[in-house]
């Protein structure tokens, strides 16, 4: 079984990046906003700053106590979003439960919205309308495919959860591709055999090594967007990729895939964001 590394796909994304950005002399600028101290959402942070440092964009975090009412919140989000300098914006969330996160999702600039958050961007992932920004992680499973060279026309696509974060735009971003996609999640009935038919299964269900060779067919390509804690409290995928692996003929890992593309993703929005502003 071939292993296809998020490390191979960020290099190749970040020397194409570095080539855009050296043609002019202005540098997109991104702004990261948490609220909280949640040790998922400032770790993300730290990577995401990271990738953003090493592609040479501009990163700035704007932190804000779990304690910040809604109003206050509105009020600072909107600074960040109406400020001129910026040119994308990512909220961590999910945001504590007394601030209203759809409102906050409606009111972004779409044209800031890197991680495709807002209905309005949404929206054009459904249609088919590439002026939108798609989720980053849900792009991410596209730049893996397209790396390792796996067309998706006509295709049999099952994924494997339905989360507006994942499941669904990915749906849309495979069938934008030609491919022939089946969507699965708690109540499929069957479900190992449905997924054994697809030639590219992609797993999104938040399952700890959920699914085993049993799932897979022959020769399929396995694409693991899960990132879960095990028995043995390791990272591990929704796959359990030592079980798939005389099964499947490729397949992605955890960690070290689709997750490690997913902030190459979002510094390409930006990029993105700024060339569309005509910057």
């Amino acid at each position: 079984m071939k292993i296809i590394k998020g490390a191979d796909v960020v290099s190749a994304m970040n020397n194409t990046m570095k080539q855009e950005l050296s043609a002019s002399s202005y540098i997109p600028h991104l702004a990261i906003i948490r609220v909280g101290e949640k040790p998922d959402d400032m770790s993300y942070e730290r990577g995401a700053t990271k990738r953003m440092s090493t592609i040479g964009l501009r990163c700035d975090s704007y932190v804000f106590d779990a304690g910040i009412t809604n109003d206050e919140f509105v009020k600072e989000f909107q600074k960040i979003n109406t400020d001129s300098d910026i040119d994308g914006i990512l909220l961590l969330r999910p945001l504590p439960k007394h601030i209203d996160e759809t409102a906050i999702e409606k009111m972004i600039d779409p044209a800031k919205d890197v991680d495709g958050i807002s209905p309005y961007n949404m929206s054009k992932v459904f249609a088919g309308d590439e002026s939108g920004f798609a989720p980053c992680t849900a792009e991410a499973v596209i730049e893996m495919l397209d790396y390792a060279g796996i067309s998706l026309c006509g295709k049999r696509v099952t994924i494997v959860g339905r989360s507006l974060v994942v499941g669904k735009p990915l749906a849309m971003l495979c069938m934008k591709r030609n491919a022939t996609v089946t969507v699965c999640h708690t109540k499929t009935i069957n479900m190992p055999e449905t997924c054994k038919q697809a030639e590219i299964l992609i797993a999104c269900a938040g399952r700890a090594k959920m699914l085993d060779s049993s799932y897979v067919g022959s020769h399929a390509i396995v694409i693991d967007v899960g990132i879960n804690v095990d028995e043995n409290n390791k990272l591990c995928g929704d796959v359990n990729f030592d079980d798939i692996q005389s099964t499947a003929s490729m397949a992605t890992p955890v960690p070290g895939g689709v997750g490690t593309v997913t902030t190459s993703v979002l510094a390409k929005h930006v990029i993105q964001a700024a060339r569309r502003a005509g910057k």
